[in-house]
């Protein structure tokens, strides 16, 4: 099994920057795609931004050029540096990886944490 455990999360105002991270931790082999999503409320989930084990990242249109995804392969971590913030940017973020051990293949999520960007 693997845990998250994600911070960074809080109030920003318009314009303001926030940065997020996630340590995975747990008895695996190897870990493949991380990855942040969010869900606004009334919303559906959508991926913000992912990042593989290789470094080859991929962005939501409605974050590209303002949030940057990176990772930290010896410490497990992934982040998510979001600059430019709009208050459509509120929402519940979580994060994802996907992770094996022996021949087998898992997803885990976060618990989430909340960003709101309000004046």
């Amino acid at each position: 099994q693997v845990q998250l455990v994600e911070s960074g999360g809080g109030l920003v105002q318009p314009g303001g920057s926030l940065r997020l991270s996630c340590a995975a931790s747990g008895n695996v082999d190897s870990i493949n795609t991380m990855a942040w999503f969010r869900q606004a409320p009334g919303k559906q989930r959508e991926a913000a931004a992912s990042i593989t084990s290789a470094g080859s990242t991929n962005y939501a249109d409605s974050v590209k050029g303002r949030f940057t995804i990176s990772r930290d392969n010896a410490k497990n971590t992934v982040y998510l540096q979001m600059n430019s913030l709009k208050p459509e940017d509120t929402a519940v973020y979580s994060c994802y990886v996907y992770w094996a051990r022996g021949r087998y293949t898992y997803n885990s999520w976060g618990q989430g944490t909340q960003v709101t960007v309000s004046s």
